[in-house]
């Protein structure tokens, strides 16, 4: 019989090769987590969307269903994407990863081809268990990592101009205005007298609706977990909407709870005191639509056209995004549910005589993100407020905290950092730093100020075609370059800018 010490030896190797097994697995859950209790995740991506939001401060803007999920959870006031376009941003994101002068560089960026090697969200809740649906634009490429999802990517086939007339007049006249345009589309806005039902977004939400009632449904069959094992999966459900990306096309009825004679141009319409002219861009998004001038500053008559239609299908959004909420309270699935609802980037709406994203401003780079969790949740109340957490944070962010959150075990490869203690107690410290990057320019924020430079050439030390920073307590608009003013603090962030994006 063996002695009492060969017996010890014999479990502790036991439990030590037990413990190699769970932590040699990337994506293990603890058991109590794989309880009916293990939350679900509703994933709400929206383009192009900016924080200016009634929930933000942004009084004259209807969204009173993201300021209802704002109020049931808590709003980030100082989130930051990692770079300012659509296919980059979502691949980072979705990643965990940084971006660099390699990966993740432009619109058109995939996650499967920039990091292979990174498994992405919602492939790592897929091998945890989940049922994992992707409905609209969540990576900008649909099949971009298609394998991680439960069933095949979904993307809506209504179309986006509901006047199709009008839609073919503006891109003859348009070719015929511009010729030597590369592209030519229709008009930057589109203001329809139809049914929501009509524009893809609607179609996407309602499909959503229809998944969430599936998804109670099955949770209520009786004997479920003996009949069927597959119905004992938790969701992961990616909602990626395309509005308000150009053009900015909703139904009339959106448009309708603006007055026009009271949207203006911003204060800013002009370019920043100082800054150097590789900072700036033309609007090039936005020059291919029918009735902008190649290189011509946008005229004020067009450009109050495009914040009003750019509110509009802000509005249509919330709207949306309403439908989603009401379907999570009318199956129950509410208080299980872990909702995180965010912009892709930011937006200029005519700052600094620029459209669009694409830039280091702090236009481009702050984004909106909301986050629900069933310990944090508050009864929805009209006009009620909830917590606001005013730590930085960034989109790389996400990964862990949603792994976190479910229990997931976080993968060696994720460069974000949870900001689960930012969900426990909102008043607590974010991050020091938020850094970021479009094309040549990278950016770094901290509570105060923003500086970004432009590198030119290559090796350890090169040449930069360009600065700046800005003090946002006097100068929250980034109307005026500090450079010259400021060298501690450009030293100061100049260093810690290199040391975060691993130079």
């Amino acid at each position: 019989m063996p002695s009492k010490h060969a017996r010890f030896i014999s479990q502790l190797r036991l439990a030590f090769f037990i413990l190699g097994l769970l932590f040699a697995c990337p994506s293990f859950v603890p058991a109590q987590e794989l309880s009916q209790t293990r939350p679900n995740v509703l994933f709400i991506a929206v383009d192009d969307l900016r924080p200016e939001l009634n929930c933000y401060g942004a009084e004259h803007i209807h969204s009173p269903n993201i300021d209802r999920l704002a109020g049931q959870g808590i709003l980030f006031e100082n989130a930051y994407c990692m770079v300012p376009t659509c296919g980059a941003s979502r691949a980072s994101l979705m990643t965990g990863l940084r971006p660099s002068p390699r990966r993740f560089t432009n619109y058109l960026a995939r996650a499967d081809k920039d990091a292979p090697e990174a498994v992405p969200l919602h492939k790592l809740f897929l091998d945890a268990g989940y049922q994992t649906i992707s409905l609209g634009k969540v990576f900008h490429h649909s099949n971009d990592h298609a394998d991680g999802w439960s069933e095949p990517p979904w993307d809506s086939e209504k179309e986006q101009y509901q006047l199709s007339e009008q839609y073919l007049a503006d891109v003859a006249e348009h070719k015929q205005q511009f010729p030597k345009k590369k592209r030519h589309r229709g008009m930057p806005f589109e203001s329809a007298d139809v049914p929501e039902e009509h524009y893809p977004d609607a179609d996407c939400a309602a499909r959503a609706v229809r998944y969430l009632e599936q998804f109670a449904k099955t949770k209520e069959t009786k004997d479920a977990k003996a009949a069927n094992k597959e119905k004992e999966q938790n969701f992961f459900l990616a909602v990626g909407f395309l509005k308000p990306h150009l053009p900015f096309n909703a139904p009339k009825k959106y448009w309708d709870l603006y007055d026009p004679t009271k949207i203006s141009l911003p204060d800013n319409y002009y370019p920043p005191k100082d800054a150097p002219k590789i900072a700036l861009h033309n609007s090039g998004e936005l020059r291919s639509y029918a009735g902008i001038h190649p290189s011509a500053p946008v005229d004020a008559a067009t450009g109050q056209s495009l914040i009003h239609g750019y509110y509009a299908c802000v509005s249509f959004i919330d709207a949306q995004v309403g439908l989603l909420l009401d379907a999570l309270e009318d199956t129950g699935l509410a208080e299980n549910t872990v909702i995180v609802l965010w912009g892709d980037h930011g937006w200029q709406l005519g700052e600094h005589g620029m459209w669009n994203k694409h830039s280091c401003f702090e236009t481009s780079m702050h984004t909106p993100m909301i986050v629900v969790t069933p310990a944090s949740r508050r009864p929805a109340s009209p006009g009620k407020s909830g917590a606001r957490a005013a730590g930085i944070v960034e989109f790389i962010d996400i990964y862990p905290t949603l792994c976190e959150l479910t229990g997931i075990r976080i993968p060696a490869h994720v460069q974000g950092e949870s900001f689960m203690r930012l969900l426990q107690n909102p008043a607590s410290a974010g991050k020091q730093f938020a850094v970021g990057r479009f094309k040549t320019g990278e950016t770094i924020r901290d509570a105060q100020f923003r500086y970004s430079e432009y590198p030119q050439g290559k090796g350890e030390r090169p040449q930069l075609a360009g600065q700046m920073v800005y003090d946002h307590r006097v100068d929250p608009g980034e109307n005026f370059n500090q450079m010259g003013k400021l060298p501690e603090e450009v030293a100061r962030l100049s260093r810690k800018l290199h040391e975060l994006q691993g130079k």
